[in-house]
């Protein structure tokens, strides 16, 4: 369905809470006119964006086509809207589609009733559309869809990406709990972070901050080395991919400024290096094998980043502690440096010593976290 190319979406990317400015800085970077809601952002595009904004976002979870939008107070509104839309432009006959649902304060609360009939509506209206009679094969590409109803307004969308952003493909294993990268590409968008200068991750576990500055740095797409949903649907033109990769390989540059990288733990070090050397940056960053108390640096001009252990036990909360209080004792006097640090234990900067610039609240995960930001004085 080559008259597909040129036809314009009503696209959306999701993203963890707290990041809806950041995502929509990126899309506006990369040349799209935003609007956001609470885990949103929205904008237009063509296949061609699709692909873009899968492959170049840092910081978003997916890219959706919002494909349908309606007020539901009933099964009967539910189904009628969905029957109404035109699925056999979209599903060839043999496509599997399943069908995620999310209701939130809405009369429809039922999340398996929701899918259900969503689902219920499709086929029969594939049926209808294909002539056929008994039931669909399922047996084709797999088209991904999401029906999410807020507040009685229902949207109806279908996932481009597949498996979320953040798996970019180059992480092999996992040391302890590490950030997902998108979410560590996030951070390094909350700071002024952009390859000219220094940065430092002196607690960086399986290496995804100092990974993510590196492509950062040199300009590398995140989504470089994995496929996505829209690879198998049979009206998107593959040409594009392929077309926008090779675009992506034209734009790399060498990395201008030090990236730093170490731990206490050399194992955990090995692997930060096995996820560095499959995402092609582990040259353009020095690991070492070093305890934060022991860290000395020449460097100045700089940003320190760290997601640092939280200690949620009480025995590991004092360790934790403890750490922050040696981390105050060393990187407090790197004055030159902006200084950022993710943690969800209450009292960090009483520990570290000193007062933050500026705090943020996010959410690693499920759980609720604290991104301390101290501005630098620079020299």
């Amino acid at each position: 369905m080559k008259e597909n190319l040129m036809k314009k979406y009503q696209l959306y990317a999701t993203m963890g809470a707290g990041f809806e400015s950041v995502v929509a800085k990126e899309l506006q970077s990369l040349g799209y006119k935003t609007t956001n809601e609470n885990g949103r952002v929205f904008f237009e595009g063509t296949q061609a964006d699709i692909v873009k904004t899968n492959l170049w976002s840092r910081t978003a979870d997916r890219i959706k086509i919002l494909l349908k939008e309606f007020t539901a107070m009933d099964f009967d509104t539910l189904y009628n809207e969905v029957y109404e839309f035109d699925w056999a432009q979209l599903l060839p006959v043999d496509a599997k589609f399943p069908v995620q649902g999310r209701a939130v304060r809405s009369k429809l609360h039922s999340e398996p009733d929701v899918q259900s009939i969503v689902k219920k509506a499709i086929v029969d209206k594939m049926m209808d559309q294909y002539h056929r009679r008994g039931f669909l094969p399922e047996s084709g590409s797999e088209y991904p869809l999401d029906v999410h109803i807020y507040k009685n307004k229902a949207r109806i969308s279908l996932d481009t990406t597949g498996a979320s952003l953040f798996k970019r493909g180059y992480r092999v294993e996992h040391g302890g709990a590490p950030l997902k990268e998108n979410f560590a590409a996030g951070l390094l968008k909350l700071t002024p972070y952009n390859g000219t200068h220094p940065i430092i991750d002196p607690m960086t576990g399986s290496g995804t901050l100092a990974i993510e500055a590196a492509l950062i740095a040199k300009n590398v797409a995140p989504g470089s080395w994995r496929d996505f949903a829209y690879d198998n649907f049979d009206w998107f033109d593959s040409k594009l991919h392929k077309d926008a990769l090779e675009e992506a390989k034209t734009q790399v540059k060498s990395i201008e400024a030090p990236i730093w990288a170490s731990d206490i733990d050399q194992s955990i070090l090995e692997i930060a290096k096995l996820n560095a050397h499959n995402a092609g940056v582990l040259q353009d960053i020095r690991f070492k094998q070093v305890a934060v108390k022991d860290f000395a640096s020449d460097l100045e001009n700089g940003i320190i980043i760290a997601n640092p252990p939280y200690g949620k036990r009480l025995k590991d909360r004092e360790s934790a502690e403890e750490l922050y209080r040696q981390m105050g004792d060393v990187f407090r006097p790197m004055e030159s440096f902006s200084q950022y640090y993710l943690t969800a234990d209450p009292k960090f900067e009483e520990c570290f010593g000193k007062k933050a610039t500026k705090k943020r609240k996010l959410f690693n995960g499920n759980l609720r976290v604290d991104f301390y930001q101290y501005w630098a004085n620079r020299k």
